[in-house]
């Protein structure tokens, strides 16, 4: 079974007022009041300005939207996400901007390493974006991102 997710996360307000300007712009709610807008393929060739994909170590980052990231989180917390798993190997990768900078990450989990005693990359940005999980649980879980196995699943 396989997972894969490339996503935009932030405050449902915040993420629905930033994409207003994108018409290509699809968005899910989550849980506790985060939203979020997958990466599709008309997004990306919409957002990106041919400069070089991957300068924060992502795949499906388009070239130059890390700016427009950073300016949207001018406004609050904004997080960019990546998960791709086929029989339980895969990696994760996240990073949090908020007040136009970089405030934690990119952490990449690479295939075949453990999830550091702090949590997996995602649950480590959805705690910068304020998600609190109980024992037992994680804030992948409490936001629900389980709920699609793919990305293009949140807007079917």
């Amino acid at each position: 079974m396989s997972y894969d997710l490339q996503a935009v996360i932030a405050g449902r307000e915040l993420l629905r007022a930033a994409s207003r300007e994108l018409p290509a712009a699809r968005l899910a709610s989550l849980g506790h009041g985060l939203a979020l807008m997958p990466m599709t393929d008309a997004l990306f060739d919409s957002v990106a300005d041919g400069s070089d994909a991957g300068a924060l170590g992502f795949w499906r980052l388009p070239g130059g939207f890390e700016k427009t990231l950073a300016d949207w989180s001018a406004a609050g917390p904004v997080a960019y996400v990546e998960a791709e798993y086929f029989g339980g190997v895969g990696e994760q990768h996240a990073v949090v901007w908020e007040g136009g900078t970089i405030v934690w990450g990119p952490l990449q989990v690479p295939e075949g390493r453990p999830f550091p005693p702090a949590g997996s990359a995602i649950s480590q940005a959805l705690r910068r974006l304020g998600i609190v999980a109980d024992a037992g649980e994680d804030e992948f879980s409490v936001v629900g991102l389980g709920r699609h196995r793919h990305s293009d699943g949140w807007i079917a």
